[in-house]
């Protein structure tokens, strides 16, 4: 069995997202394959590789009480197995607990995670496991990812659509629309890797910690998520992105990229997810990623690469 799911990227609403706003997000053409094969051992035999076919991390755990056995880095990674292993191993009680027939056959599995994109683009590495596993398991994924992490489950609607969509938190449901977003203009959209992964669950928890009503930054931030589909020209779309990054900000209390990274480039940048990594939405033309690599950051891609 294959399941695939697709990677996630976040173009309005970051933060303001997990309080009810209306968000654009889209699907990439990066994302993960679940492989799976059993085997008469009551064990699952785990193997995570990248997009470049290495085995980066392995595991074992024995069923049907899903206990860790064993775990090892294969190469230099960052972090530690037990770690990976102790919350892959979270994933799967949580979804037994949504679905207590799965993994309860009296088989076992031999299970492959494939990235189709470099584990440090923050394009959903997550994500993709968890809608896969949610898949395997025949469990919701949005509830999946709630009892696993924290999170919005925005990128859970781009695992499962092969669509822009526009998502929001209605009653603690998640609503997902499927829109039309290729916009006239999508030769001048450009996305930029700023070489550092972002962690998402820190960026979620400062959030947080704030506490204030931001009911009107909500609504503003719901319109121009609106305005984005909307927009005909390039110069709309830069006063929005301008627009949004001020809103976000004053809000979490950090300089928007451009300001702080980039204040004499001559587009528009844009931060998707939690600010500080991963990568940025630019506007610009086809001097842009020259401008880009001559700062030290190679990592371009155009829209019509990085969007499904």
């Amino acid at each position: 069995m294959n399941y695939y799911s697709n990677g996630k990227l976040l173009l309005t609403g970051e933060y303001l997202v997990l309080d009810g706003a209306k968000s654009l997000a889209v699907p990439t053409k990066f994302g993960q394959d679940l492989v799976l094969e059993k085997i008469k051992e009551p064990q699952i035999i785990w193997g995570s590789y990248t997009h470049t076919g290495e085995c980066w991390f392995e595991a074992i755990f024995d069923l049907p009480k899903l206990r860790l056995t064993s775990c090892s880095f294969n190469s230099i990674n960052e972090g530690s197995a037990e770690f990976i292993a102790e919350t892959l191993l979270e994933i799967l009680k949580q979804a037994k607990r949504l679905n207590t027939n799965f993994l309860n056959i009296g088989e076992g599995w031999v299970v492959k995670t494939i990235l189709t994109f470099p584990r440090n683009w923050g394009l959903g590495t997550s994500s993709t496991l968890i809608n896969s596993i949610a898949s395997w398991a025949k469990v919701d994924a949005f509830q999946l990812l709630w009892n696993s992490f924290k999170g919005s489950g925005y990128d859970i609607a781009c695992a499962q659509n092969d669509l822009p969509v526009f998502y929001q938190i209605e009653n603690k449901k998640p609503i997902v629309n499927k829109v039309k977003f290729n916009p006239s203009f999508s030769n001048n959209l450009f996305f930029v890797y700023l070489n550092q992964k972002q962690d998402s669950k820190e960026g979620i928890s400062k959030f947080r910690e704030s506490g204030e009503d931001f009911s009107s930054q909500i609504k503003r931030i719901s319109e121009i998520s609106d305005e984005f589909l909307k927009a005909k020209t390039i110069e709309k779309f830069n006063k929005l992105i301008v627009e949004h990054e001020q809103i976000i900000s004053a809000i979490i209390k950090l300089k928007p990229v451009k300001e702080k990274s980039f204040p004499d480039y001559f587009g528009e940048i844009k931060s998707l997810g939690a600010w500080g990594g991963d990568f940025v939405l630019v506007t610009g033309d086809d001097s842009t990623p020259n401008y880009f690599k001559n700062k030290g950051f190679e990592t371009i891609l155009s829209y019509s690469e990085m969007v499904l």
